[in-house]
């Protein structure tokens, strides 16, 4: 098989599928556009684009008339011709909003029943969108008790999420924001990579689940953006401002605010401004009989995330909990609304036996930064801090790492296998710890 001029076979000639099958096939492929409907192949034989958007319908109408783009009902024929098969097929939600897949399942089993009777290497490629576990746990059993035979070893199986916004998915194709490939193998995912050779853009290949994952946490925080920028044109309204001057100086900040800060899975946020904004910014909606339940909610979430790291000491079932890490930032001694001080709360309210290292925060209580803060408002928590990382290391069956300062990483390293660390901070080693017994982040 040629990385660079496959021959592919599209299945669901719809939205994704169409403009999948008409622009690998501008790009050299050799391609077969395989769907149930007679009608749409029809169309699509003469040349005719199924959906109206710029470039789509002359890139159409030019591969088709070049003999790049065919189109078939015969699955076992379009399998047998072409090396890689890109499933397309619609995924819509149930009356419960849970994934149907029912189309999946019928495209699979024809897949495979091809597969049987084919004597060499093929690659299955799913671009319908799936929830993590679909392609392991359903799809490629179903592939493999059709064709008889092991994905891995006589076929292939990758996820290759779409990326394509609707008006302009011709250009998002040849010019994509990224290209994710989930592999079952590492030679069906160059395979996959090399229908995409020469687009620019970086690449990811990663296991199948992650590869189905991918799409849902793009669309959720479109969505979340969109919701999010709604809410400030409402609450901008009220107040009598423009709302998009007001963006335009929000999108304008590329280093806090359209960028990835703050968009790594962690603790709870806290600090001096996070949660008294969000308060103040809520309330002045309510007084203005403003409704914004996305930024209203905001200290829910975050509440319940707070909610999760007691629960997950709370479940280990022992009661002598050290704790790393007290400021609501790492490389501070600001205790306000710090949610490692909540945590340390909680844990001291219901029963636990704690001992708490913060270098920062006992200097400064030293000196007397926030020796008033910590005598007058957490005077009991004051009691249980010290500077010594070794005799809260030693105190502790349950460690909960809440700073990634060298002192912490190195006493937990130091951690016997009898102590359970929950990870708030993602610690160097926890790509390594996850899985073991004795390891627990709080989102990865």
């Amino acid at each position: 098989m040629s990385d660079s001029r496959a021959a592919v076979s599209v299945f669901g000639l719809g939205y994704v599928g169409c403009v999948s099958a008409a622009c690998l096939a501008s790009r050299g492929h050799s391609v077969i556009g395989v769907d149930v409907n007679r009608q749409k192949l029809d169309n699509l034989g003469q040349g005719k684009a199924p959906v109206v958007e710029e470039r789509i319908g002359e890139l159409t109408a030019e591969v088709v008339a070049a003999g790049m783009l065919t189109v078939t009902e015969d699955s076992l024929a379009a399998v047998l011709q072409t090396d890689v098969s890109l499933v397309c097929v619609g995924t819509p939600s149930s009356s419960g909003g849970s994934l149907e897949t029912k189309y999946l399942e019928q495209v699979t089993t024809q897949i495979g029943a091809a597969l049987a009777v084919k004597d060499c290497w093929h690659v299955v490629v799913y671009r319908s969108t799936m929830m993590p576990g679909t392609c392991e746990s359903l799809l490629i059993p179903l592939l493999e008790h059709a064709s008889g035979k092991t994905a891995g070893v006589d076929f292939g199986v990758c996820v290759n999420p779409e990326f394509l916004r609707e008006g302009s998915s011709v250009r998002d194709f040849l010019d994509p924001p990224k290209t994710v490939v989930g592999e079952s193998d590492p030679l069906a995912g160059e395979a996959v990579l090399g229908l995409y050779a020469g687009l620019p853009g970086p690449r990811f290949r990663v296991p199948i689940r992650v590869a189905e994952m991918t799409k849902y946490v793009d669309n959720s925080f479109h969505a979340l953006k969109v919701g999010f920028a709604n809410e400030v044109g409402a609450i901008c309204m009220g107040l009598g401002l423009d709302s998009h001057v007001v963006m335009d100086v929000f999108l304008a900040d590329t280093k806090l605010n359209i960028s990835a800060a703050y968009l790594r899975p962690g603790f709870a946020f806290g600090g001096s401004c996070l949660p008294k904004d969000l308060r103040a910014l809520t309330h002045t909606a309510r007084r203005n009989d403003i409704d914004v339940p996305l930024l209203a909610n905001l200290l829910t979430s975050n509440e319940v995330h707070l909610r999760r790291a007691v629960d997950l000491v709370v479940a280990d079932g022992r009661r002598k909990v050290g704790i790393f890490g007290l400021s609501f930032k790492p490389g501070t001694d600001d205790l306000r609304e710090s949610p490692m001080v909540e945590l340390a709360e909680r844990l001291i309210g219901k029963g636990f036996d704690v001992k708490i290292h913060d270098a920062n925060v006992t200097l400064s209580r030293l000196v007397g930064a926030n020796k008033s803060f910590i005598n007058e408002q957490l005077p009991h928590i004051g009691d249980l801090l010290t500077d010594d990382e070794d005799a809260v290391l030693a105190h502790g069956d349950v460690l909960v790492a809440g700073s990634r300062a060298p002192e912490v990483i190195n006493a937990i390293a130091r951690a016997g296998s009898d102590k359970l660390v929950i990870d708030l901070v993602r610690l160097p080693t926890a790509a390594e710890l996850r899985g073991t017994p004795n390891y627990r982040g709080i989102g990865w």
